[in-house]
């Protein structure tokens, strides 16, 4: 059962979660929310590509909306990825990742060090996503430079991982058109990523996805892509074969549906049946092709393995009608859920509160 929950402002009152949870506007206004993170005192951090920024929102103790509104950090180069680790903030770039000395009490960010340089710039897909796994190595997420080509960096349509510092480069999962989430799961370990497909003249495309990334793997891109659990070829490359060698997605979701950020729900807030689930902001499809997407998702998780998907969180989009865009998802320290929306500038914090 779906329950009809003010977020504080009248249109956004559509937007629909399962009943007992609730939807809030956290923040909004903040220039185009995209990656999200957390800091070590609880406080949320957002990277504003579109203005070079990263912002910290501390709200006080009870206050269910910052207190104010932080710049940690300016004049960046479409930042995106963030993600904390020792003591540090990694920002990504779209052509580098730099770390800087975190002080979480002041929410400033100092003495920057460049750890890696010369990632594939802009083009196509210019986000870099970051995470660091249970390995502590750093992983980065990075898209293709075009539609359908051959690539000629083969650290594009990729997952990249690194040592910490930078050092020991290594191609962890080639084939993925464009990896933007990424999360591993909480007892299993592996890597999880969110897929956005190729796009065709006609408007039509393949199914975007959720996939476990394993060592090695590749996924199809540009030769293949998967649909209804088999690989078919591209029509852009002659010839038939050479998808057997390639590895299935998890799980298919809509064309266009365009997966970005997830999370796995690790809290203690939701009841436990949504424990070790991964949540999925599906920004949704752009103008001129039909809709899709334009919610959350829920993966449903049995032993480590993904049991099948559902909506979470829906009425994003009404007919012609577009509420929000969700873009990245993160836990707060207290298990509720952060959601960024680029479209209609806000944040919003889903809890869980039966009445």
């Amino acid at each position: 059962m779906l329950a009809l929950l003010s977020v504080g402002v009248a249109d956004a009152g559509e937007i629909t979660v399962p009943a007992g949870f609730r939807i809030d506007v956290f923040a909004e206004n903040v220039g185009g929310a995209r990656a999200l993170a957390v800091d070590s005192e609880g406080v949320l951090v957002v990277s504003i590509s579109s203005r070079g920024r990263v912002l910290a929102l501390p709200a006080g103790r009870g206050a269910g909306r910052p207190t104010e509104v932080v710049t940690i950090l300016k004049d960046l180069d479409r930042p995106h990825g963030l993600a904390f680790r020792r003591g540090y903030l990694y920002v990504a770039e779209t052509g580098r990742i730099v770390r800087y000395r975190y002080h979480a009490g002041t929410h400033t960010a100092v003495e920057p060090t460049v750890v890696v340089r010369g990632l594939p710039h802009g083009a196509h897909h210019w986000t870099r996503s970051i995470t660091f796994g249970p390995d502590d190595k750093l992983y980065v997420g990075i898209g293709s430079s075009c539609d359908i080509c051959q690539e000629r960096d083969p650290r594009r349509a990729a997952i990249v991982r690194y040592n910490a510092d930078g050092s020991g480069e290594q191609l962890f999962a080639t084939g993925l058109r464009n990896p933007v989430g990424l999360a591993f799961h909480p007892t299993t370990a592996a890597l999880w990523t969110t897929v956005n497909e190729r796009d065709w003249p006609d408007g039509g495309a393949p199914p975007d996805y959720v996939t476990e990334v394993r060592h090695g793997a590749v996924y199809g891109w540009p030769q293949c892509f998967a649909e209804r659990r088999t690989f078919l070829r591209d029509p852009t490359f002659a010839g038939a074969g050479g998808c057997r060698t390639m590895t299935l997605p998890s799980l298919e979701l809509p064309p266009h549906a365009a997966p970005l950020g997830l999370v796995f729900y690790t809290g203690g807030q939701f009841p436990s049946a949504y424990s070790g689930d991964l949540f999925v902001a599906l920004h949704g499809s752009r103008a001129g092709l039909p809709p899709s997407g334009y919610k959350i998702a829920r993966v449903r998780f049995r032993h480590g393995h993904a049991a099948g998907v559902e909506d979470f969180s829906t009425g994003w989009r009404h007919r012609d009608r577009v509420l929000g865009r969700p873009v990245d998802l993160v836990l707060g320290r207290d298990g509720s859920l952060y959601v960024s929306d680029d479209h209609a500038d806000r944040i919003h914090r889903v809890s869980y509160a039966p009445r």
